[in-house]
């Protein structure tokens, strides 16, 4: 198992867009549980994605919790489905959904924005979220299960990290068995091996890992667009760090 930590490519500028973006998801984190005794349950279900109502463009009733009697309560949703998909890009189902986001959106974000310029990363974020989107609607078209949290527009984000700073060196923690250190992998051995566990697990339930797939092949497409007319960063390793400060 690999799990990024930082990596070793310094940004030009303050990277204000990614973290405006992890302090919103935070705060509707903070939202959520703040009304969790006045019905979080309802919260979550009315803001998420139902892929059912994209497909059939009519709101739904789902299922939302049972009463003291143990009837079902249903939810109306009254939500714009397509309105639902930006909603649902920031909310997150635990505290360890929402830092890991976060944390990867943080290490790959940033020279992510400092490439595209803050405009630019914003269109881009929200596209590649909204097509990570579509991707899990396509195989779940019929599907009344709320999908949330922003692993899709992350994905994306990744992607093109992938096409743009592959050599650059990501201090990553890693458990095999019992044995857990830190190494420092290159960004396009640890993205490719990332992608290619999203498939191995999108065929199991609970996470819609064809949301993360989708959103990486985006990124990637769109990246490779956009390089053709903007000249790549240069990434410095951490010996022309030193060696400039000297």
């Amino acid at each position: 198992m690999f799990f990024p930590i930082k990596d070793y490519n310094p940004t030009r500028k303050v990277a204000y867009v990614t973290i405006a973006i992890i302090v919103l998801n935070v705060l509707v984190f903070i939202y959520q549980n703040y009304i969790a005794s006045a019905g979080l349950n309802h919260f979550v279900s009315y803001y998420s994605l139902v892929p059912h109502e994209i497909t059939h463009s009519e709101n739904v009733k789902i299922f939302v919790e049972r009463d003291m009697f143990g009837n079902p309560v249903l939810l109306n949703r009254t939500i714009s489905p397509i309105l639902s998909i930006v909603s649902s890009m920031f909310m997150h189902g635990s505290i360890m959904h929402l830092l890991g986001n976060m944390l990867f959106l943080w290490i790959f974000g940033n020279n992510i924005e400092d490439y595209l310029g803050k405009i630019l990363f914003v269109f881009f974020y929200f596209a590649v979220g909204t097509g990570a989107a579509l991707f899990h609607i396509v195989f779940n078209w019929n599907s009344l299960v709320p999908v949330i949290g922003a692993s899709g527009a992350v994905s994306g984000v990744m992607g093109a990290y992938l096409i743009l700073y592959n050599k650059a060196k990501i201090k990553t923690l890693v458990f095999i068995f019992i044995f857990i250190t830190f190494i420092d992998i290159p960004a396009g051995v640890l993205l490719v091996l990332w992608f290619i566990f999203q498939f191995f697990y999108s065929s199991g339930g609970g996470i819609a890992w064809l949301a993360h797939v989708g959103g990486f092949i985006l990124g990637v497409i769109l990246i490779i667009i956009a390089k053709k007319k903007i000249p790549v960063i240069e990434v410095l390793t951490e010996k022309d760090i030193f060696t400039e400060g000297e």
